[in-house]
């Protein structure tokens, strides 16, 4: 639907409805509705369509396929397919497929696409 990329200090990255990545201080990898896959000081494995919640530098939840919130260093909130909010160092909100906005001092890189997947690249300035 939109594709939102920003590179910095770590790298989130959502493919389709389903696909979530973090790559730095650790791993969230999610793949399909119910694999949940976390990599980095610890390692997670979660195969649910509901509830997934990761104490450890950081607290990951996902209810449902359309809420993630992870709370730490920073905070993200994705819900349904079109908002997604990032709250702490930064913030970014996508609404809808064409409303982007970024809150904070830095933007590194930011892209808008409409397409048939969202990808959501985020990160703190360098």
């Amino acid at each position: 639907i939109s594709v939102v990329v920003e590179v910095g200090i770590f790298v989130v990255v959502v493919v389709g409805i389903f696909v979530v990545a973090v790559v730095g201080i650790f791993v969230v990898v999610v793949v399909g509705i119910s694999v949940v896959v976390v990599v980095g000081i610890f390692v997670v494995v979660v195969v649910g369509i509901s509830v997934v919640v990761v104490v450890g530098i950081c607290v990951v939840v996902v209810v449902g396929i359309s809420v993630v919130v992870v709370v730490g260093i920073f905070v993200v909130v994705v819900v349904g397919i079109s908002v997604v909010d990032v709250v702490g160092i930064f913030a970014v909100v996508v609404v809808g497929i064409s409303v982007v906005v970024v809150v904070g001092s830095f933007v590194d890189v930011v892209v808008v696409v409409v397409v048939d997947v969202v990808v959501v690249v985020v990160g703190s300035a360098r």
